[in-house]
């Protein structure tokens, strides 16, 4: 071969040799950052799954609490209310002993005082339905009566009291009301 291809073979190789470890070394580089990313993502997508079953066990421990306090809402009241019906027991139990009908009402009337304080305290009021124009709102009408006495949707008589729990209706009264 002539001098001149050879010349021209050497510096092709050489040139492929240098250019060859830039290409590697692109390729690694290329290949790690690759790598990575791949962890990158893999830590962001468990982070996340760990994100997702936290909030998921927070919502279930959200509606066990929620549940519970649902549950045992009214166990306040009915401490309360237990007082009274041990009063009623005693009251009846020392009527019958002594046969006083004066001191079982007494007894009675004492007990529906607590019962009456302990509703209050718990936000309840009746309805006032005495000289009262009918509402639908707090009254339900069981009866309609003519009455020159009253005007007309005047409330005449209650059958049942109604009651409202911090301003909202628990249960209407039951009223007769003057239709003319």
């Amino acid at each position: 071969m002539s001098e001149k291809k050879i010349n021209e073979e050497i510096i092709k190789e050489t040139t492929e040799t240098i250019n060859e470890p830039e290409i590697v070394s692109e390729e690694i580089t290329n290949d790690e950052e690759i790598g990575k990313l791949k962890a990158e993502v893999e830590d962001w997508k468990n982070s996340y799954l760990r994100k997702q079953a936290e909030f998921q066990n927070f919502t279930k421990r959200k509606e066990k609490e929620f549940d519970d306090l649902k549950a045992f809402a009214s166990e306040k009241v009915i401490v309360k209310v237990l007082d009274s019906i041990d009063n009623l027991e005693r009251a009846i139990a020392a009527s019958s002993e002594s046969k006083d009908f004066d001191s079982l009402v007494k007894g009675v009337e004492l007990t529906l005082s607590q019962m009456k304080g302990i509703i209050t305290s718990e936000g309840v009021e009746a309805i006032e339905t005495e000289k009262a124009s009918f509402d639908p709102h707090l009254h339900m009408a069981v009866a309609v009566e003519e009455s020159a006495d009253h005007s007309n949707d005047e409330v005449i008589a209650e059958f049942q009291k109604g009651y409202k729990m911090k301003g909202r209706v628990i249960r209407p009264s039951m009223v007769k009301v003057c239709k003319k």
